[in-house]
């Protein structure tokens, strides 16, 4: 098996290969082995993961603390966003559930029917994750089920670039070969068109049965060669360009990633140990390169620590990720805007959809059309909900401050999307998926921090007497104002856990926006 390009979707794959197909070197499924240069550099500025990230990583067997000593990490509870559907506003989407079932009803039942007995507080008072985030408290959830601390999850914000290291290293361990090198042709099998091989600068021949094209947006073998189409989504997700630069740590900070709506787009926060990711995410049609550029420049609360990164992209997927023995992974296969920190998630799901439908060692090698098609339909369908999710935030705003938003509060949507806000507007509605990224918890967080709310609730909730409703609702609440308070601070969790060596300890990240 031949990989295609390192960066963080390539080591990911490298290493989760590496661990499964040959863990046991006298029984190894097959050989993996890796090709990149260092004369192409990465996208590198996927710093924000999601919760699934930890399975990814217990998997191959990682220490935590030392994973995240290594890379710099620091914890993350959720996404705030400001200024999103109406400037001045503030939510946060937690990594964690909202409540607890009520009379049988969804928890957003019970909170929009006291909404109507005169309970103003908004729906993330009952989230411990959002809790314990704007206090800048962390702690690892309980394991006991029953526990009020047990509705919690989080993840982690790390140095990509540092991660990607870890996991080389890793993989280099566990058997995988790398070669340096550029790939300047492909040879292509003649009765199929599948690749038989690819040519490197130096003229080295790599053969190989199966290809993973993690060469990012270039799309080196799924695109230039495959011809897989793409599928444009830049009509619903107009913003093309991102600018990132780092800056300076100093102060306190707190487990969140924050991402902030500007006039043409949106900006990202991302506290890790040792610096803060900053990002500008925006759309060419309504600013340039260099005023975007100077707008984050003026945003940052330190000195930067790197030049500005221009990246430059278009919104979509593949139709057909799996294109005969091609498989695309990461950029290669699609990309979603960093929104909801989507990017490694939807890598991760590609490896772990291949591992279970690796084809049988027992035969010589061919791919199953059938369990191609079933990876195609998991990739698909994990990209169509991302996108679903991620034009929510753009078509739920007010805002009357740029041509950006006014365009995308009056674009038509997708069906798919257009139904889940009509079904939670009419009765707090939002249907439990047995497959895709983004839990019910999710659209609660988004629909009503965006002012979608819903006009009715289940009938189940009315069988509760008004007094104990509200009773319930206060005690809920007062459980998990009195955890949080407990919590400790995220700053000296990091350091008594996992604090980088070197670093100051006593002044570990960035203060809030």
């Amino acid at each position: 098996m031949v990989i295609v390009g390192g960066g963080t979707s390539g080591w990911m794959c490298a290493a989760a290969l590496s661990k499964t197909l040959r863990s046991d070197p006298g029984r190894a499924l097959c050989d993996v082995l890796l090709i990149e240069s260092e004369e192409i550099g990465t996208v590198g500025v996927g710093e924000a993961t999601l919760p699934q990230i930890k399975d990814f990583n217990s998997h191959l067997g990682l220490n935590e603390a030392d994973f995240m000593r290594r890379t710099r990490a620091t914890f993350k509870l959720g996404i705030e966003f400001r200024d999103w559907g109406r400037k001045g506003n503030s939510y946060v989407h937690p990594f964690g559930d909202f409540g607890q079932p009520v009379a049988g009803a969804d928890f957003v039942h019970a909170w929009s029917r006291g909404q109507a007995l005169g309970e103003t507080a908004p729906v993330e008072a009952w989230s411990y994750a959002v809790q314990a985030a704007r206090r800048g408290r962390f702690d690892f959830p309980s394991e006991d089920v029953k526990s009020i601390k047990s509705t919690y999850n989080y993840a982690y914000h790390f140095d990509a670039g540092l991660y990607a290291a870890y996991l080389r290293e890793f993989a280099e361990k566990h058997g995988l070969k790398r070669i340096e090198g550029r790939v300047t042709d492909v040879r292509r099998v003649a009765d199929n068109g599948d690749i038989a091989a690819v040519v490197l600068a130096s003229g080295e021949v790599v053969e190989g049965d199966l290809f993973i094209d993690c060469s990012g947006f270039r799309g080196l073998l799924i695109d230039q060669v495959m011809q897989a189409p793409w599928q444009d989504w830049s009509g619903w997700l107009p913003c093309d360009r991102a600018v990132a630069m780092p800056c300076e740590a100093s102060g306190s900070s707190l487990p969140l990633t924050q991402s902030v709506a500007l006039e043409a787009g949106w900006r990202w926060r991302i506290p890790l140990q040792h610096r803060t990711g900053n990002g500008y995410v925006f759309s060419s049609q309504y600013l340039s390169d260099d005023e975007a550029t100077m707008r984050l420049s003026g945003l940052l609360e330190g000195a930067p620590t790197a030049d500005a990164k221009i990246l430059r992209f278009k919104t979509g997927r593949r139709l057909g990720s799996w294109s005969g023995n091609c498989i695309a992974i990461g950029l290669a296969s699609g990309f979603l805007e960093p929104l909801e920190s989507t990017s490694i998630y939807l890598s991760q799901i590609a490896i772990t959809s291949l591992l279970q439908l690796f084809p049988s060692p027992d035969q010589p090698f061919r791919v199953d059309a059938r369990l191609r098609n079933e990876f195609n339909r998991r990739v698909d369908l994990e990209y169509d909900r991302v996108r679903d999710f991620l034009i929510l935030h753009y078509r739920a705003n007010s805002r009357d401050d740029g041509e950006l938003w006014r365009y995308v509060r009056h674009m038509p949507v997708p069906d798919s999307l257009h139904d889940k806000i009509a079904q939670f507007r009419r009765r707090g509605y939002i249907h439990h998926y047995r497959e895709g990224l983004f839990s019910p918890a999710s659209w609660l967080a988004v629909f009503t921090g965006q002012d979608i709310v819903p006009q009715g609730h289940d009938r189940l909730i009315d069988a509760m007497p008004d007094e104990k409703l509200v009773e319930t609702l206060h005690d809920l609440k007062r459980r998990i104002d009195l955890n949080v308070d407990d919590m400790p601070r995220h700053d000296d969790f990091i350091r008594n856990y996992c604090a980088a060596p070197g670093l100051d300890t006593h002044n570990l990240q960035g203060a809030s926006l």
